[in-house]
């Protein structure tokens, strides 16, 4: 059986030369981000984590937007978070942005020798590229303190867009292992049928990605394979 690449080293491949015309690419397609990172800086100060932070570009905005929340940012990719540092370093915010190495599967408040957990946590075009969402969604809210919100801005199906389009859009996307998965929003709404978040959901563009606010109820988060049989009503999120 052919192993599976190192997600580590398939991210460092992805982004060695990529990361340095990253953010001024993406903000051609990465729609949504910058209405979510003004709506969590409107929250209350507080500790916020973004998952798959990339080059620390939304958290920079963050801290422009809103000073007094504390900041935190964790990458699969060694090159992406060098950029990072980088820019960090440049903007004079190194001390108020942390940055750590690792695996969204693995996310939790002691990889940056925490106890406490977050307030809100962040995932921004992330999800779509790993194929095990749930485990990811899963240590994201257990990162969270009950009552706190784990948001996602990903991309959704282009159901709504003329079909060349959509073609052309989805094919360049797999070109970066970025894809729809419909599974992504049956397990969220899996987690509100259960109880575990209240959910809320709003589309960006024409079904062309959606937003999600997920609030931890509970002191539980969800347990193992709490994805892998969404309730009768799971579908594509209302319009």
């Amino acid at each position: 059986m052919k192993s599976q690449p190192d997600p580590v080293q398939k991210m460092d491949r992805m982004y060695r030369w990529t990361r340095h015309v990253y953010d001024w690419t993406r903000r051609y397609y990465l729609f949504g981000r910058d209405r979510l990172i003004d709506r969590i800086a409107d929250h209350s100060p507080g500790d916020v984590l973004e998952v798959g932070c990339g080059t620390a570009r939304n958290l920079r905005r963050l801290h422009r937007r809103a000073p007094d929340h504390r900041l935190y940012g964790m990458d699969a990719s060694t090159q992406m978070l060098d950029t990072a540092r980088r820019a960090l370093q440049r903007d004079g915010v190194s001390s108020q942005i942390h940055l750590t190495h690792g695996l969204a599967a693995d996310v939790g408040p002691d990889m940056f020798g925490r106890t406490a957990p977050f307030d809100v946590v962040l995932c921004s075009y992330v999800l779509s590229m790993i194929p095990d969402h749930d485990t990811a969604i899963r240590a994201s809210l257990q990162a969270l303190r009950p009552g706190g919100t784990l948001y996602i801005v990903d991309f959704w199906d282009q159901a709504d867009l003329p079909a060349p389009v959509a073609r052309a859009l989805q094919g360049w996307l797999g070109l970066f292992d970025v894809h729809h998965r419909p599974a992504l929003l049956d397990t969220l709404l899996a987690l509100e049928d259960r109880g575990t978040v209240r959910l809320h959901l709003e589309t960006v563009g024409p079904r062309y990605a959606y937003v999600a606010a997920l609030t931890r109820t509970t002191t539980d988060a969800a347990p193992e394979g709490f994805g892998a049989t969404p309730p009768a009503h799971a579908g594509p999120a209302p319009a």
